[in-house]
């Protein structure tokens, strides 16, 4: 049950470290910033898992190998979610 309170935490802290990189902090709420960090971490941990041999955010002491690929996962979904929204990634 721990993990998985840790893993909501990380992910709010990475989802909004991620809008804050993509400059869309000023319309994103709590919610969507856990949100986007935790689909985030699904797809940056499911990319790099392949290359680095996995990492995971929900454990403790923290991987850091998969809060990165978590934080870059997350700037990747960003980026296609201002490009449908914008027509530009930025």
């Amino acid at each position: 049950m721990l993990g998985f309170i840790w893993f909501i935490v990380m992910g709010g802290v990475i989802g909004w470290l991620a809008s804050l990189m993509m400059r869309r902090d000023a319309s994103m709420g709590t919610l969507a910033n856990i949100v986007v960090g935790i689909l985030g971490s699904f797809i940056g941990n499911g990319v790099l898992g392949f290359i680095t041999g996995g990492g995971t955010i929900g454990a403790w002491p923290p991987d850091w190998s998969g809060v990165l690929g978590a934080l870059i996962g997350a700037v990747v979904l960003l980026g296609i979610l201002n490009l449908i929204q914008r027509g530009r990634v930025r």
